[in-house]
């Protein structure tokens, strides 16, 4: 990489050129994060063949892409476009400025307009958003010479031919070939003969995390979309899945770090935007502290009595918070994958509490003696031991209970997982210890 942006520098084009032809497309895209100016974006860009330039233009950043777009001519223009997959078109004019997509279209043939147009329709993060409409579908009353015929024709303009899907005259779906069957059968044979009839297949408004879920549970390469109508309209391929894995998982990590999502990388995201995207929960949870020290100053005469109270706040708000966090973090992870659904809700109950009485038996016993031989007191032992069982049970529960209440209620599991149950976990911790220690050493 180093070696080809010293040949661009240097201007040694012919070399450079004949360096990009032996590279990888996605590596050819990494090499464009190196660049420092447009003038060698635009460059690195027209050296690139024809056949290649499309491909790693839909690898590339939507920065790179408008850098690219905006110093190309319109016939530049018209040639990306219409050598882009559909699928990778539409994210382009997603992501590009209104000025930008109003070119981009200008100069795009009217059938992948056309095209472009209807999936831009269907609701984000569904099936019909991310899907393609270039692949290859054939009769079932042809041979298998007949379909190789077919596939060899429209191989070019497809976005995968190992899988060929069986139609009728409606465009229905009958059934599905893969490329290895084909090679097996016989010449003469007819495909309806050796087609596989079981065809799972999502709808285009189908959630694009459901969508997932299907590639996971069924190992697929591709999956086909219909429409309203049991049309098919497209394909679903595993390099779209990754995506939509990736995102997801970002969107979710992000959400159980109180941060509100974002697309945009960080280091390309301004001071302004990333403080925006947090300030909202950060704002809740300054607030909720505020909640806990009310809490505490309600108690003030108990740990005035015996100050060493309040050494042991931290250690129990914090094996709460724990406790709550890694709950939420299996049921989240469990709703996600399908593993557990909003009728196991009390299965899902009793297993914490199960956890939780074996997990607090351990931390209670071990606090206990630690306490006694720090302090020589066993009542303020059996305080804090008494008070980690009642916080762990608690938090245990909340963390395995809320996000499926958030699944429920049509909210993101994942935006329980830090704020919602930290600021609960905290006030229960904080009233169940001072009940404990008030009632037991009789403050």
């Amino acid at each position: 990489m180093e070696n080809i942006i010293t040949q661009l520098e240097n201007k040694n084009f012919q070399e450079l050129k004949q360096m990009l032809e032996t590279l990888n497309i996605a590596d050819i895209a990494q090499i464009f994060e190196q660049l420092e100016t447009p003038q060698q974006i635009v460059v690195l860009f027209k050296l690139l063949s024809k056949d290649v330039a499309a491909d790693v233009f839909s690898f590339l950043d939507p920065e790179f892409q408008e850098t690219i777009i905006n110093a190309l001519k319109d016939k530049e223009v018209a040639a990306i476009m219409n050598d882009l997959y559909i699928d990778d078109a539409v994210d382009f004019v997603q992501e590009m400025p209104a000025n930008v997509v109003k070119r981009v279209l200008k100069n795009t043939n009217q059938e992948n307009r056309d095209l472009i147009n209807k999936l831009l329709t269907y609701p984000e993060n569904s099936a019909g958003s991310i899907m393609t409409t270039e692949f290859i579908d054939i009769k079932q009353e042809i041979s298998v010479d007949q379909a190789f015929k077919k596939i060899k024709q429209k191989a070019a303009d497809s976005e995968t031919i190992d899988t060929i899907f069986v139609t009728d005259s409606k465009r229905k779906i009958q059934g599905v070939v893969s490329i290895r069957d084909l090679i097996m059968a016989d010449r003469d044979e007819k495909i309806s003969e050796i087609m596989n009839t079981n065809v799972i297949f999502a709808c285009t408004h189908t959630d694009q995390e459901e969508v997932s879920r299907l590639f996971d549970k069924y190992d697929f390469q591709t999956l086909p979309i219909i429409d309203n109508e049991e049309r098919l309209v497209g394909i679903v391929t595993v390099d779209d899945v990754l995506d939509v894995v990736t995102q997801e998982f970002t969107e979710d990590l992000e959400k159980m770090a109180a941060i509100s999502p974002t697309e945009d990388p960080y280091l390309k995201t301004s001071a302004i935007t990333h403080a925006k995207k947090r300030i909202f929960w950060l704002l809740f949870l300054t607030i909720s502290a505020s909640i806990t020290g009310a809490i505490m100053s309600f108690f003030e005469a108990a740990f005035v009595a015996i100050p060493a109270l309040v050494t042991f706040i931290p250690m129990l708000m914090g094996t709460g918070g724990n406790c709550g966090s890694q709950s939420a973090t299996l049921v989240i992870r469990g709703l996600a994958l399908g593993e557990i659904s909003m009728k196991d809700y009390f299965r899902v109950a009793f297993k914490e509490f199960k956890v939780s009485l074996l997990v607090s038996s351990v931390l209670c016993v071990v606090n206990f003696f630690i306490v006694w031989l720090r302090y020589g007191d066993p009542l303020l032992g059996l305080v804090i031991a008494l008070s980690l069982i009642i916080v762990v049970i608690i938090s245990e529960f909340i963390g395995g209970g809320l996000p499926i209440l958030a699944k429920k209620c049509k909210l993101d599991p994942a935006i329980m997982a830090a704020p919602i149950i930290s600021t609960l976990v905290d006030c229960i911790a904080i009233v169940s210890y001072f009940l404990i220690a008030s009632s037991i050493l009789g403050l």
